[in-house]
């Protein structure tokens, strides 16, 4: 299978402090990938680095996709939703990539954000404002703005936070439904369980990749543990590239020992 994205050697830093250590690998066109770590290993940052709007120190990211054909889902947080606008010229906004700032919207694309948002679950919601939505209704629009945008990377970053579990159900669908289509997925999540359903493919990370391949395999006591141990040790204020070995180690050893006790930073989610 051919790669959509290949990562060499990538390394990113903020203020010197380390955010992603050597990440090497490839995501393959058409698979379905989920990005899982502990707090603060970088998976956010990944997405950014994958799509530009964050520059790397080292390495690089070769993208064999047009950039236009890159469709990014932000965490909601990043998002304003103070500014007056309606869910339909919302979702247009799906047509920018192609259309530009002067584009034409024509009677036949606002037809085709209409049943995007038939297929999101929300019909007749065209005309209100994206600020009287709840959290999973516009979550919803979102999905149905990269319904129109027809790219072949889709990049998610946390799509099912705060979210009930109905709209996450429908959401998963849309997800299948792209992969289904041989497009290109990668989602970052905290659920594992929902991740060993829904994912065939994982990436765990700790600012290093710890593991990444076939979910199952991934997904396993060791590696987690591994991943918790990795993420602890890590110093903010050293080097990009100074993580402890030995400190590793010790704290690999005193999470199997202990696997269940609380640390400093925070387990997996």
């Amino acid at each position: 299978m051919s790669a959509a994205i290949t990562l060499e050697n990538l390394t990113v830093s903020y203020r010197r402090h380390p955010a992603l250590h050597h990440v090497s690998g490839t995501f393959a066109r058409g698979s379905l990938t989920a990005v899982v770590g502990p707090n603060g290993a970088g998976k956010s940052t990944l997405l950014k680095s994958m799509l530009g709007l964050i520059r790397c120190s080292d390495g690089r990211v070769v993208t064999h996709v047009d950039q236009g054909r890159i469709a990014y889902l932000p965490q909601q947080a990043e998002i304003d939703r103070s500014f007056p606008l309606s869910v339909l010229d919302c979702v247009l906004l799906g047509y920018w990539a192609g259309q530009g700032n002067w584009g034409r919207i024509s009677a036949p694309m606002i037809e085709r954000a209409r049943r995007s948002l038939q297929a999101v679950g929300l019909e007749g919601f065209a005309a209100r404002t994206v600020a009287s939505l709840s959290v999973g209704q516009f979550q919803r629009v979102l999905f149905a703005r990269i319904l129109l945008q027809d790219a072949e990377v889709i990049l998610l970053d946390e799509p099912f936070n705060a979210i009930d579990a109905r709209t996450t159900s429908d959401l998963l669908h849309i997800i299948a439904a792209w992969h289904a289509q041989a497009r290109t997925v990668i989602a970052v999540l905290h659920d594992h369980e929902q991740v060993r359903r829904t994912f065939p493919q994982t990436l765990l990370l700790a600012r290093n990749v710890v593991a990444w391949g076939d979910t199952a395999e991934v997904l396993c006591e060791d590696n987690l543990l591994r991943a918790r141990a990795m993420a602890e040790a890590v110093d903010d204020g050293a080097g990009v590239c100074q993580v402890d070995a030995e400190q590793v180690l010790a704290l690999t050893r005193r999470a199997q020992a202990h696997p269940h006790g609380q640390h400093r930073h925070g387990g997996l989610p």
